[in-house]
């Protein structure tokens, strides 16, 4: 009787050398998912990053079947260059990698949103590749409403600014940075462009992304986990960072992110949507193969004006690949489904 060597899985998360040392599943905050995957068959070990000892973590995944990738595109205030590099040659190699470097840069920046713009979860975005065309496109846009500039890539807000009119006469805007702690202040033009111009540095993309502010932001943003092609589960929070006062009374304070199972009845057109067409659209839009689709990732959503007939609209703000986490209890089951699946059909 044969016998079939059980998949190993490596799951990939940055820490420093004494992390690595002590590297305990059971401590991890993905204690959860490598319990599941235990239980599933998968032999499954931690895989502590750092740009210190990448050598020794791409040995380490050349010995498994698979990795799941959790680091931010900016960890630390470190980029994520030398990963990358390693993680496309641990692939080639024959590791299934997640998500692999070359699929974040086609879906996981800001671009996406100008890809997309035409796609029934699109809205009004441009690319802006200069400074120059910052100071003469921005002023005939913001006459027509707020925007909302967001840098290359990034996360937790940073390099995402909201930008208002206050003064035409005068040339002045109100400005408020995304980021936890930071404050709405009305600057003049030339501020804001200044302010913008480190996103325009070539070690930062080179260029910024300009969306149309969405009013409905109050409303809280809905998270959809995705695994592979299919919903794992949802997420809802107010995330009102860039949600503006109005005279003497304070933004909304942000609540907290709740997490949902795909059943849930409040998202179901939502889910419907992606299963049916959107992740399909958002594919070939962007030349990702379904077949190659991170084994997590979300697309982050804010409300926007409901259709004639009532349907709700939802409108894409932006695609996270490469660190997500937390996600929902219900990713896990399908997620390590997915895995095997994916090391089964590679094998």
């Amino acid at each position: 009787m044969s016998t079939s060597k059980p998949p190993s899985l490596a799951l990939l998360y940055p820490g420093d050398r004494p992390m690595r040392d002590r590297a305990d599943p059971a401590e991890s905050r993905f204690a959860a998912l490598f319990d599941a995957c235990a239980a599933a068959g998968i032999r499954t070990e931690p895989a502590v990053y750092h740009d210190d000892f990448a050598d020794e973590v791409a040995v380490q995944l050349r010995g498994v079947d698979a990795a799941l990738v959790w680091c931010n595109p900016i960890e630390s205030g470190r980029r994520r260059d030398r990963l990358d590099a390693m993680l496309r040659g641990v692939a080639d190699a024959g590791v299934m990698v997640s998500a692999h470097p070359d699929t974040i840069l086609r879906m996981g920046t800001k671009d996406v949103l100008v890809q997309t713009r035409d796609l029934p979860f699109g809205s009004d975005a441009h690319q802006v590749d200069s400074l120059r065309q910052l100071a003469e496109d921005l002023p005939p846009r913001l006459r027509d409403g707020a925007r909302v500039l967001k840098q290359h890539r990034g996360h937790s807000g940073a390099g995402v600014w909201r930008v208002e009119l206050a003064d035409r006469a005068r040339g002045t805007v109100r400005l408020q940075h995304a980021q936890r702690g930071s404050e709405e202040t009305v600057v003049s033009f030339d501020t804001l462009v200044q302010t913008m111009a480190p996103y325009f540095d070539p070690a930062a993309g080179g260029h910024m992304i300009d969306q149309a502010w969405q009013p409905r932001l109050v409303d809280g943003m809905v998270r959809a986990y995705l695994v592979a092609d299919r919903v794992g589960g949802f997420g809802h929070q107010a995330v009102n960072a860039l949600y503006p006062a109005h005279g003497d009374q304070p933004a909304p304070a942000a609540g907290p992110r709740l997490y949902h199972g795909a059943g849930d009845a409040r998202f179901q057109n939502l889910k419907a949507q992606l299963e049916s067409a959107w992740i399909e659209q958002l594919c070939a839009r962007v030349g990702v193969p379904q077949e190659r689709l991170p084994l997590l990732w979300d697309m982050d959503f804010i409300p926007g004006e409901p259709s004639p007939d009532g349907t709700p609209r939802y409108v894409l703000c932006e695609i996270n690949v490469s660190s997500v986490s937390p996600f929902p209890p219900s990713a896990i089951a399908p997620l390590v489904a997915a895995v095997k699946r994916r090391v089964h059909g590679r094998n």
